[in-house]
C-alpha cells in the first residue's frame, strides 16, 4: 500500500533560537517579476527571478541561518531544487495575511523569526545579523525598502496589527508599520535599508551595487541588451 505524504506543518520544524523564512514563488512566466515586463519578456523576468532565488536561498544557507522556504506555487519545483530545506505552503489571503501565519508559525518554533523576500539576492548577511541581534531589545524590527515598503520583517512577538488593512505593494507600507507600531506601543527598530529588483532602475543599480553577484553576472550575459545603457561599473 502506497504510503501518504503529511502535509507539513510549523510544528514538524524542529526548534532553534532563530528562524529566517524567505518567501518564494515557482519562477514561472507571467506569474513572477510582471513589473519587468516590458522591456523584458515573461520567460526572461521568470529566468531572471530564478537566478536572484537561487542565489537569494544559497546566501542565508551558508552564512548558517536556520532557513525555510515559504512557497507559493508548484512544491514539486521546491522539492526538486532545494531539497535538503524545509518547505511550508504560505497558504491564502494577500500578502499581510500570508506573513502574519508564517510568522505566527515561526514563532512557535524559535523565540525570533524574520521574513525576507527573494528578489533581494545581494540582501547583505550583516544586515540580517544586524535584525535578530534587535530584537534582544525590541518586538519588531524591519529593514526599509528604497520604495517606501520594507525588505525584512522581525519579530519576538507576533503582532497581527501590522499586517492587516495594508496597502501592499504602496510607499504606504512602512509608515503604516512604523504608526501601527507605535499604536500598539511596540518596541519598534530599524535596521539599514535595502532594495529588491523591482524595476529596470533597480537592476540597473544592482549591476553597480554588487557586479559580481550572480544575479549581476546573469544580467549582464543574457540581459544586457534589454538595459542599455549599462552603468560604467557594470561594463567588465
Amino acid at each position: 500500500m502506497n504510503s501518504v505524504e503529511k502535509t507539513p506543518t510549523f510544528h514538524t520544524l524542529p526548534l532553534c533560537e532563530a528562524r529566517l523564512g524567505i518567501f518564494a514563488k515557482a519562477p514561472v512566466a507571467g506569474k513572477v517579476k510582471t513589473r519587468l515586463t516590458p522591456p523584458l519578456t515573461a520567460q526572461e523576468a521568470a529566468d531572471l527571478y530564478e537566478t536572484a532565488l537561487h542565489e537569494t536561498v544559497t546566501r542565508m544557507v551558508v552564512a548558517g541561518f536556520a532557513v525555510v522556504l515559504l512557497v507559493d506555487g508548484d512544491d514539486v519545483y521546491f522539492a526538486r531544487n532545494f531539497p535538503d530545506l524545509p518547505r511550508l505552503p504560505q497558504g491564502e489571503g494577500d500578502l499581510g495575511a500570508r506573513m502574519a501565519r508564517t510568522l505566527e508559525g515561526l514563532l512557535r518554533q524559535a523565540p525570533k523569526a524574520a521574513l525576507v523576500g527573494s528578489d533581494a539576492p545581494d540582501l547583505p548577511v550583516a544586515l540580517v545579523e544586524d535584525a535578530f541581534a534587535a530584537l534582544n531589545n525590541h518586538t519588531v524590527v524591519t529593514a526599509p525598502a528604497a520604495d517606501g515598503g520594507y525588505v525584512l520583517i522581525a519579530e519576538r512577538e507576533h503582532a497581527p496589527t501590522l499586517f492587516t488593512e495594508i496597502p501592499w505593494s504602496s510607499a504606504e507600507v512602512l509608515p503604516l508599520t512604523r504608526s501601527r507600531a507605535a499604536q500598539a506601543h511596540l518596541a519598534y527598530a530599524e535596521v539599514a535599508g535595502w532594495e529588491d529588483l523591482d524595476d529596470v532602475a533597480a537592476l540597473r543599480r544592482l549591476l553597480q551595487r554588487s557586479p559580481n553577484s550572480q544575479t549581476a553576472c546573469y544580467i549582464r550575459q543574457n540581459l544586457a541588451s534589454r538595459l542599455l545603457p549599462l552603468p560604467i561599473s557594470a561594463v567588465p
